[in-house]
């Protein structure tokens, strides 16, 4: 008469029936007021109302045993038990929710009114996984209803073993749980829990995959590299991962297609490739490590470089390897083989040892690094002129004798000319002017004049003029 929704009157209609029992009629009643949802796989337990249900149900579990106790159960729960039983449910549980009618009438009302999730949550939180990843897979769920319902329970109760067993044991190849799978290793990678990743990895055999944890690992977090030093174990897991990885290509590539499209795939190429660079970066961590602990590490920079980073990185390496051996030669060839293996721009590397020996004030050190680019056997003809070139910039620091000691160094007569303007020494860069074949002579000291002129250097000036 006053239009009112009668939904709250069929619930509590329904809610009472259930508590005196009525199982039979509670589901009359409940079948008026409540709903199935629009969309199964939605992301929550469904109803408020179906929620109230089961949570009754749930609290009120009675031993009631169909099997053992018939005496005990009242013709209306028999009834509604054996209504149940024939719902299409799975594979039923053994123990307790097989055998009692409450649980039964649990999963009608789940079945009829619930989500998928709330299904499955439900069998969680009873011990029937297997039921729960069967359901899973028949109604072909989306993955985030298994992080949601399965996944994250079975993590944070200490479960992932037994979860991974289940899983293996449905489908050997874990193929169907490939989507999941994948969807469960980006979740802890957004939540930054990597060991629990690492181990789903393995477990997965995405040894690639695993050998990029384990990059981490060994990274992340170290501030020098005698830390990196105590973490080495983590560069033989990379390298045992990544020599399986090219074993089990090696072996299925005879055969059919490799399967289990939801591993990372690499070619042999890119893997050797790797393998590389974990044992070079297993000799610089080893070399930096020792000049850590003696004593001679003279860089402190804030990140700390690997070879796992990108080519800038890869460079601050080579930098590093150079400058904090005991002297120049003791690092170059591991630092030669950085540039080497990862093609780097050598002659970049080299200014910027250079400049860093400039502040450092090791000018010997300049000249004993330019032998080794030298005697490096791949250096073009003007590398070590432009080392000293890009080194002047700082000449106003470098003490006078140092200064011409460099320059005089340098192979081409233009360059030392070059050189000696920038730094001022317009005496000396006039010298070496006057002996260049004539047409080239006159324009340099031309230069050389214009230059005196401009800083008021009278004399070079002068000297230049008569010259000419």
């Amino acid at each position: 008469k006053s239009g009112l929704d009668p939904g709250g009157a069929w619930h509590a209609w329904g809610m009472a029936c259930l508590k005196a029992g009525n199982l039979t009629s509670a589901r009359e009643k409940f079948n008026r007021c409540l709903k199935p949802p629009m969309d199964l796989n939605q992301l929550n337990h469904g109803s408020r109302l179906v929620q109230d249900v089961i949570q009754y149900l749930e609290s009120t579990v009675k031993p009631v045993l169909i099997a053992d106790d018939d005496y005990f159960a009242t013709l209306r729960e028999l009834e509604a038990a054996l209504r149940t039983r024939n719902l299409s449910l799975e594979t039923m549980c053994e123990g307790k929710i097989q055998h009692n009618s409450y649980y039964q009438e649990c999963l009608f009302y789940l079945h009829s009114y619930g989500t998928n999730l709330a299904i499955i949550s439900f069998y969680m939180r009873h011990d029937c996984m297997r039921e729960a990843l069967l359901h899973l897979l028949n109604k072909e769920s989306p993955s985030e209803v298994f992080i949601e319902g399965i996944f994250i329970p079975s993590y944070q109760s200490g479960k992932l073993h037994m979860l991974e067993n289940l899983l293996e044991t449905i489908d050997p190849g874990l193929e169907s749980w490939g989507v999941y799978l994948i969807a469960a290793c980006k979740y802890l990678q957004r939540k930054n829990y990597y060991h629990i990743l690492y181990e789903l990895q393995q477990f997965m055999k995405d040894h690639v995959r695993a050998a990029m944890t384990c990059i981490r690992f060994f990274t992340h977090g170290a501030k020098s590299y005698t830390e990196l030093g105590g973490k080495q174990t983590w560069l033989l897991k990379i390298k045992d991962h990544l020599k399986v990885y090219l074993q089990e290509v090696s072996r299925s590539s005879g055969r059919k297609k490799m399967a289990f499209a939801f591993r990372k795939k690499m070619s042999a190429t890119d893997v050797s490739r790797h393998i590389n660079t974990v044992d070079l970066q297993m000799e610089v961590t080893k070399f930096l490590h020792q000049c850590e602990s003696s004593g001679t590490s003279q860089m402190t920079d804030s990140s700390l470089p690997t070879l796992f980073g990108n080519n800038n990185m890869k460079m601050d390496v080579a930098c590093k390897v150079i400058l904090e051996g005991k002297n120049i030669e003791e690092g170059f060839g591991i630092a030669f083989r950085v540039l080497q293996d990862f093609q780097l721009e050598a002659t970049e590397v080299y200014s910027k040892v250079a400049k860093q020996l400039v502040k450092q004030q090791k000018y010997g050190e300049i000249r004993q690094l330019l032998k080794c680019v030298n005697e490096s056997g791949v250096a073009a003809k003007n590398d070590g002129d432009n080392i000293i070139l890009n080194c002047l910039n700082e000449f106003k620091n470098i003490p006078a004798e140092d200064l011409d000691n460099l320059i005089q160094d340098m192979d081409s007569d233009e360059n030392k000319i070059q050189a000696y303007m920038m730094c001022n020494k317009l005496r000396s860069a006039y010298l070496v002017s006057v002996r260049q074949e004539k047409a080239r002579a006159v324009q340099l000291v031309q230069h050389v004049r214009q230059l005196a002129e401009s800083s008021g250097d009278d004399v070079v000036k002068a000297i230049c003029a008569q010259w000419l």
